[in-house]
């Protein structure tokens, strides 16, 4: 259903040359001259290179250390970013939670939003009103439902968010980190739905720090580091071999101090 070819994501950084105050000075002049002064360019590898597929109603999880590429990927999947070299091949529809409260408007009220959303995401209005009590039981936010959504918390976004994406009837269900943003019980709830959903013969993505939460959801994980899979198996022996590049790489930090 989901197919990722040679993908990479390469960002150019600009950096103004550095030197003392005269050269600051002159640079300061040059902006107001509307002359910019000479920039030093570089550029580094997000994903490089990047290879894999899902089957439908596969629970894939995606882990590595912060900077890793994980949350650069399912951008790229989602269709926020462009990939600089790849290609990615879709079987049907996709749906992603890679921020909190992403695509609701801060004016609108909650139960206005899940229309919104639902609606953008092809769902028409007779069967959003079919789902619409589900949603927000799930979500757990009856009380504040009507209320606009600039006054919820981060974890009241979240669970609303959630909770209206996991009702979609999309093929392929992107999860990022956001659920940390949830209390424990909400957490278990959404790593629950997750299991029905992929049961259901939809297709999940996660991407998690919570190894214990991959490790029970997902059969199959893929490792991620400085922008490469390094590895792609069972879901144990992925975080197995995550733990041991993480415990080298601090040994090697602690010698060289």
């Amino acid at each position: 259903i989901l197919v990722v070819e040679g993908l990479s994501k390469r960002y150019v950084i600009a950096q103004q040359g550095r030197g003392g105050m005269v050269q600051e000075i002159l640079g300061g002049l040059k902006s107001l001259l509307g002359r910019q002064p000479a920039a030093e360019v570089s550029s580094f590898y997000a994903l490089k290179d990047v290879s894999f597929s899902v089957e439908r109603g596969d629970v894939l999880g995606i882990v590595g250390r912060n900077g890793a590429g994980k949350s650069t990927l399912l951008r790229i999947l989602s269709e926020i970013t462009p990939p600089t070299e790849g290609k990615v091949t879709f079987r049907g529809t996709v749906t992603s939670i890679l921020e909190v409260g992403t695509g609701f408007h801060p004016d609108l009220s909650g139960r206005q939003n899940v229309y919104m959303s639902a609606a953008i995401n092809g769902m028409d209005r007779h069967e959003i009103k079919a789902r619409f009590d589900e949603i927000v039981a799930f979500s757990g936010i009856e009380r504040f439902i009507d209320m606009p959504v600039k006054h919820y918390s981060s974890g009241m976004y979240t669970r609303l968010g959630f909770a209206v994406a996991a009702h979609l009837d999309t093929a392929i269900l992107l999860v990022d980190e956001v659920l940390a943003v949830g209390d424990a019980n909400f957490q278990q709830r959404c790593l629950g739905k997750m299991a029905a959903v992929a049961k259901g013969g939809r297709t999940v993505l996660f991407v998690s720090h919570n190894l214990g939460a991959v490790g029970s959801l997902c059969s199959r994980a893929i490792l991620l580091d400085e922008g490469g899979l390094k590895q792609d198996g069972p879901s144990r022996e992925v975080i197995e071999g995550y733990l041991a590049r993480v415990a080298q790489t601090s040994g090697a930090e602690i010698e060289g101090l």
